[in-house]
């Protein structure tokens, strides 16, 4: 793949058709891709926690009652103990990626004790696990490349007051399979939802 073919800052939405139970009807958000291979956080697959209890594994307190409330996501199958925080750029953390001007991801706990006592991003959304695909051999097109071959949509952070990213991934993808009874607070949304 060239520079200009790399996937950085879209949606990644599976087709309906796509069996691997790890992305069904799942809207991946790329946070970096390159020649070395790819990293995506999935966006529309709730974990069944908020984010109170990753505080309370971590040993964070939490002064900050809402936050405990957040919704955490699962972010895909790779490294799923690990926390990924997608959020809106303003302070400067310990582990940062810049994904473009409105959107970085970061990695490092003081993101976490920040959102605890009410001094963190704006906007974010927390994930447990990560979606990577790595560079194949010559000659062989990676997952990220494959999946590439399904619609992608530009990422905008746009806040929704009430519509779930659950609601808007199955929209988007055309589908709708699940209930929208599980309700986040989303902002990161497919840019024609």
């Amino acid at each position: 793949m060239n520079g200009t073919s790399y996937l950085n800052n879209q949606f990644l939405i599976a087709m309906p058709t796509l069996g691997d139970p790890n992305f069904f009807h799942t809207v991946t958000y790329i946070c970096q891709h390159n020649e070395h291979g790819a990293l995506g956080i999935v966006i529309n697959r709730p974990a069944e926690m908020k984010l109170g209890e990753i505080f309370k594994q971590m040993k964070i307190e939490a002064t900050h009652a809402e936050s405990n409330d957040l919704p955490v996501y699962a972010g895909g199958p790779v490294q799923p103990e690990r926390g990924f925080v997608i959020h809106s750029p303003g302070a400067s953390w310990d582990s940062t990626l810049v994904v473009s001007d409105a959107i970085a991801l970061t990695t490092s706990r003081d993101i976490l004790e920040a959102l605890a006592t009410g001094r963190g991003p704006d906007k974010a959304l927390v994930a447990l696990g990560y979606a990577g695909w790595r560079r194949r051999a010559a000659g062989e097109r990676n997952q990220a490349e494959c999946l590439a071959e399904h619609p992608l949509r530009p990422a905008h952070p746009v806040r929704l007051a009430a519509q779930s990213t659950l609601e808007c991934g199955r929209r988007t993808a055309g589908h709708r399979h699940q209930p929208a009874d599980r309700p986040g607070r989303p902002w990161l949304v497919p840019i024609h939802c």
